[in-house]
C-alpha cells in the first residue's frame, strides 16, 4: 500500500513511518508548517528521521497562515504553552492536506501518530474524531482514503518504550523550538506519564 505519512520529527510520528516502512509500505512523508513555533527544529529532525530510516525526504505543505489566524501557544510567542496549547481544527487540517496530497500521488492511505484515547487532551486526537474524519475525507477527496493511526492504542510511555526497542533516535518533540527542549511544555511532559 502507499501511505501519506504526516511526519513531525517527533517521537511519534517518526515510529509512525518505522512502523509503516516495516509493513513494507510506499510512504510519502508530509510535513506540515501550520505557523509553529518549533518547525525550524521540528522540520530538521524530521529530515533527520526520514534520512535514518532511508526513506523519502519529507514534502512540506507552507500553511503558516493557519497559525496567525488560529493562534495558540504552539504558534503564538505571547502565548504559554502550556495553558493555551489548543489549536482548534490542527489535525483535521493535517489529515484534509494529507489526503488532498494522497489524491495527488495516488495513495491509498494517510498515516497519523495519534494515542490512546485516554491520553488525549483535546476532541480532535480521539478515536470517534478518526472515524468521522475518514467520511470526511471520502467525501472530500471523493474516493475512500484510509487513515492509519497505529499507536491509537498506546499510551505515551508504550511509544517510548517501543521506540527505544527499535532504536529510534534524533527526534525532536519541544513545542518551544529550542535549542534545548523546555521540559515544561506539553509536549515535554508526556515523557513523564508512567514514571
Amino acid at each position: 500500500m502507499s501511505i501519506v505519512t504526516l511526519v513531525s520529527g517527533g517521537l511519534d510520528s517518526t515510529l509512525v513511518a518505522l512502523l509503516a516502512k516495516e509493513a513494507g509500505n510506499v510512504q510519502y512523508p508530509l510535513f506540515i508548517d501550520y505557523g509553529q513555533r518549533a518547525k525550524q527544529k521540528e522540520f530538521e529532525a524530521c529530515q533527520r528521521a526520514m534520512m535514518l530510516l532511508d526513506l523519502p525526504p519529507p514534502h512540506i505543505a507552507e500553511l503558516s497562515g493557519y497559525g496567525r489566524l488560529i493562534r495558540s501557544g504552539l504558534t503564538d510567542r505571547s502565548l504559554r504553552v502550556l495553558e493555551d496549547a489548543y489549536t482548534p481544527g490542527r489535525n483535521m487540517l493535517f489529515l484534509l492536506t494529507a489526503a488532498a496530497y494522497a489524491e495527488r500521488v495516488g495513495a491509498g492511505a494517510v498515516a497519523i501518530g495519534l494515542l490512546h484515547d485516554e491520553s488525549c487532551i483535546f476532541e480532535d486526537q480521539r478515536s470517534e474524531f478518526l472515524t468521522a474524519a475518514m467520511e470526511l475525507l471520502r467525501m472530500a477527496v471523493g474516493r475512500r482514503l484510509d487513515v492509519i493511526a497505529p499507536l491509537k492504542e498506546f499510551y505515551k510511555k508504550d511509544v517510548v518504550e517501543l521506540a527505544k526497542q527499535k532504536r529510534v533516535t534524533g527526534t525532536y518533540s519541544c513545542h518551544l523550538g529550542e535549542d534545548v527542549p523546555c521540559g515544561r511544555c506539553i509536549a515535554c511532559l508526556e515523557y513523564r506519564f508512567g514514571d
